[in-house]
């Protein structure tokens, strides 16, 4: 049977296209080409081999998860050093909306992107190798 193997692009409005992308590009450091900003699967598998996914996850219409947020979606970006990318934020003005989180598999930091969209930065951790 034909299956689903990943998610290949995300799209979404903004009040100022350039102005968000911008926005990614200064405080999370992600650059933009023409088509937008794009990450590399291989990349992430790299630097995590076993902890790297993507989650595409419904949530109840009253979920309180996405808050201080009015949107109805929420990006999670994977990254590979969650207190450099908060101090440069930090660095950018932008600041945490709640305190960090770690657990077994990640650490997690949110902000506000200039939409007021939460994003959720995630830092995986490989699960422990099988003995």
């Amino acid at each position: 049977m034909a299956r689903v193997i990943g998610v290949g692009g995300i799209f979404f409005l903004c009040k100022d296209a350039e102005a968000t992308k911008t926005w990614y590009t200064s405080v999370l450091g992600i650059e933009a080409s023409e088509y937008g900003i794009s990450f590399s699967h291989a990349e992430s598998a790299k630097a995590f081999p076993k902890g790297a996914m993507t989650i595409f996850a419904p949530f109840k219409a009253d979920s309180d998860y996405f808050k201080p947020s009015d949107h109805n979606v929420m990006f999670n970006l994977m990254v590979d050093d969650l207190s450099g990318i908060l101090k440069q934020a930090e660095a950018k003005g932008v600041m945490p909306v709640q305190p960090r989180e770690d657990h077994d598999y990640g650490s997690f930091a949110w902000l506000m992107d200039p939409d007021g969209r939460k994003v959720e930065l995630w830092e995986p951790k490989e699960p422990p190798a099988e003995t």
